[in-house]
């Protein structure tokens, strides 16, 4: 008895705080486990408990974190925003044409996507990490509110009113940057870093997934149906305006899916999250 108190006394504090941050996530989950029974009739349209932190469990390999209802949840916001993202600038130099935009109009337009694309990966870095580290606010939150305003910047752009376009590509483009920036940190703190690269890898797959979706059967079947029979243009805002309002109505449901996201996991990011955060700044 003796040894195992002095052995466990000789342990680095390193090492004791990684077993209380590991005793403090089982009692979590155990904890959610007990609610989750209590409320198992409220919470049937979420697939179980809204607060079940099993796929918060830190260090999950990649087929256990694919096992996981948080997963897919991220997966599938992702989809909705980077596939819709990746269409919008895919296909934004015929969008301009269609609209009688010119080609050095559509080169402006490309060049304020790549602008505030790479502002939104920097902004929403800054903004998220204050509002975790302020008020334990999980990260998903915002994957849900960028999702909300691209809805809208698709939205601007099927409307086919005087510039639009510029106004909906600054919103599309700031919010598919966010999403790149947010996604990273989503994935390492949810699924743990021992096999990070491969679950985000895996995470990314979304975006070529909702691309070709959104870009291939969705833009350019309609923009294909739309043409006259004899030519290969399309003029008009007719070209596009289906299309958008599609995407944003995609990004609508995307948004919910993120919102489901952070409410299953704000009890893990708040007790776990947030209080490691917290414990590693006071130091």
């Amino acid at each position: 008895m003796n040894v195992a108190v002095a052995l466990k006394a000789q342990k680095p504090e390193s090492m004791q705080h990684e077993e209380s941050t590991s005793e403090q996530r089982i009692g979590l989950l155990r904890e959610e486990v007990a609610e989750g029974s209590d409320s198992a009739g409220s919470s049937t349209a979420l697939g179980g408990s809204n607060l079940d932190l099993s796929a918060g469990k830190e260090n999950l390999n990649v087929l256990q974190a694919m096992g996981k209802l948080n997963f897919w949840l991220l997966f599938l916001a992702m989809a909705c925003g980077m596939g819709s993202g990746l269409a919008t600038v895919n296909n934004i130099s015929q969008i301009g044409g269609s609209l009688g935009y010119t080609s050095k109009e559509t080169s402006t337009l490309v060049s304020l996507w790549s602008i505030w694309n790479f502002s939104g990966r920097f902004g929403a870095g800054f903004i998220s990490d204050h509002f975790l580290r302020q008020r334990g606010v999980g990260r998903p939150f915002f994957i849900g509110a960028t999702l909300l305003i691209m809805s809208v910047g698709h939205v601007i752009i099927s409307s086919g009113l005087a510039a639009s376009l510029y106004i909906g590509s600054v919103l599309v483009g700031l919010c598919y940057g966010c999403q790149w920036a947010l996604m990273p940190s989503i994935t390492s703190e949810i699924f743990g870093l021992n096999h990070f690269g491969t679950i985000f890898n895996m995470v990314a797959v979304a975006s070529p997934v909702g691309s070709y979706i959104l870009s291939v059967r969705v833009v350019g079947y309609i923009y294909d149906m739309e043409s006259p029979p004899d030519e290969h243009a399309c003029q008009g805002k007719h070209c596009f305006a289906l299309s958008f309002f599609i995407m944003a109505c995609v990004c609508l449901f995307g948004s919910a899916v993120a919102f489901v996201l952070f409410i299953r996991t704000r009890k893990f990011y708040r007790q776990v999250v947030y209080a490691r955060l917290k414990s590693f700044l006071e130091k």
